[in-house]
Formats: C-alpha cells, sequence, structure tokens
C-alpha cells in the first residue's frame, strides 16, 4: 500500500511540476511575442492579454497545490516558539483540519459557479466557454482541501509515533 501512495504521489508531483513549468513558458513565450508583435510590426493577437490572465489564474492554483504539497504554504507561526512539540503538533492538526474543511467549501462553491457559467454560457477570448478557464478553481481547491487531509494524517501519525515511543522510554 505504501508503494502505492509513493507511486501516486509522485506522479502527482509530476503533473503539477510539469503543469506549472508549461504554463510559466506559454505564459512568458505569449507575453514576449506579444510585446514583439506590437513594437515591430504593430500587431498582435487580440486574445493574447486575456489568455495571459488565465495563465496567471492557474499558476496561482497550481503553485498552491505545490506549496501545499511540500507543507511551504503561508503560516502564521507565533506560537511554534513557545508552545512544546506535542502541544504544536496539535495545533497544527487542528490547523490544517480547519484549512481542509474552508477549502473544501471554496471547493463546492466554485463548483456550484462553474455550473451557473455552463448553464448561462458564458464566454471569453474569441467565443470559449468559460467554464473551461475557470474549472481550475473548484480542481484547485478540491486538491487543496485533499493534500490539507493528508497533512492531517502525517502530523497524526507523527503525535501518536512520538507518544509511543516516550510511553515505551
Amino acid at each position: 500500500m505504501n508503494a502505492l501512495l509513493t507511486r501516486l504521489d509522485r506522479a502527482g508531483r509530476v503533473a503539477e511540476n510539469t503543469a506549472l513549468v508549461v504554463l510559466l513558458s506559454g505564459m512568458m513565450l505569449l507575453s514576449v511575442g506579444q510585446i514583439v508583435l506590437r513594437e515591430l510590426f504593430s500587431t498582435g493577437f487580440i486574445w493574447a492579454d486575456e489568455l495571459v490572465k488565465l495563465m496567471v489564474l492557474w499558476i496561482a492554483m497550481f503553485g498552491s497545490i505545490a506549496a501545499c504539497r511540500d507543507n511551504r504554504h503561508i503560516r502564521i507561526d507565533a506560537l511554534s516558539h513557545l508552545l512544546p512539540a506535542t502541544a504544536m503538533g496539535i495545533v497544527r492538526i487542528l490547523v490544517d483540519v480547519f484549512a481542509a474543511i474552508v477549502c473544501a467549501v471554496i471547493a463546492w462553491h466554485a463548483w456550484r459557479y462553474l455550473q451557473l457559467e455552463i448553464e448561462f454560457e458564458d464566454t471569453i477570448m474569441l467565443d470559449m466557454p468559460a467554464w473551461i478557464a475557470h474549472a481550475v478553481v473548484p480542481f484547485a481547491f478540491a486538491v487543496l482541501s485533499y493534500r490539507f487531509v493528508i497533512l492531517v494524517f502525517q502530523h497524526l501519525y507523527k503525535l501518536l509515533a512520538g507518544s509511543s515511543r516516550s510511553e515505551q522510554a
């Protein structure tokens, strides 16, 4: 079971990192191309600026997933210097449970909003359905919720493994 989880985690990391590299490279190429086209040829793609904005959204979403994956998300860490390790482990579990719930609620409401976009047939750029571009939001928050749940189980395991070691000593 551990080997399967390791493989799934590795596949997720590769997919997330690949998405970040492709999006960032595409965004840079498109932006530089737009500048060259405007300055040298007095032309450009009318949809490019909006696509760059959407790519920023996608990079932010995939970047937040990668930050959570590596437990490098923004954290206010004032208590870690004051509390003992066991109490800090409990606080981290509570914070990660709260973050998982918040991300799940945001994912649910983003999904509901996406359904409205599908129903009203909103479009962006050159008549592309808006829901395609915005589908990353509920997806990313669902994955973030999942990642926070995984962090909760990791913290629980460390906490329980630490307490069982101290009981044996």
